[in-house]
């Protein structure tokens, strides 16, 4: 577990959802379920069983490092990596895998967003420890995802081999 880390990618606008968000708070800082927790704090709660929290980096635009360290105070500034510019999904995920890369070299990392509803939570939590498994003892890269119930032209598709 030692070498396990999550990337939670915490930078978008959430314009889909306008008008409860908003570009000075976006729907990663929202309690849409009413618990009490907004989405992105319930992803960092999803991943606790399996990732330290030192272990946990959130990239988001600079705009929003006050409402990160305002939801998630257990976060040390350091693990909130900022963006001058949204740049979307690429750029994240290289500036966080450099900043783990300073830290080791023999890293399993989870990159997850910041927004997503998560139903069956152990079930998800078998998942990733299983990938986090395969990739500790395989030296490549493992995607995960869904099975689509519609088309959606906003998302990207894994074309299973």
């Amino acid at each position: 577990m030692n070498n396990n880390f999550c990337v939670i990618m915490a930078g978008g606008i959430g314009s889909r959802f306008w008008p409860y968000s908003r570009n000075s708070r976006p729907k990663q800082f929202l309690d849409f379920m009413g618990t009490g927790r907004s989405l992105i704090q319930m992803t960092v709660d999803r991943f606790r069983p399996i990732i330290p929290i030192e272990h946990v980096l959130i990239v988001t635009n600079v705009i929003y490092r006050d409402l990160i360290l305002q939801q998630l105070p257990e976060l040390r500034p350091e693990q909130i990596l900022l963006e001058p510019a949204r740049r979307n999904t690429a750029p994240c995920i290289a500036y966080a895998m450099a900043r783990i890369r300073s830290i080791t070299d023999q890293a399993n990392v989870i990159i997850a967003p910041s927004d997503h509803l998560v139903v069956n939570e152990q079930e998800f939590l078998e998942v990733m420890k299983h990938g986090l498994d395969f990739v500790e003892h395989n030296d490549q890269l493992l995607t995960l995802g869904i099975t689509p119930t519609r088309p959606e032209t906003g998302y990207g598709y894994i074309q299973m081999e």
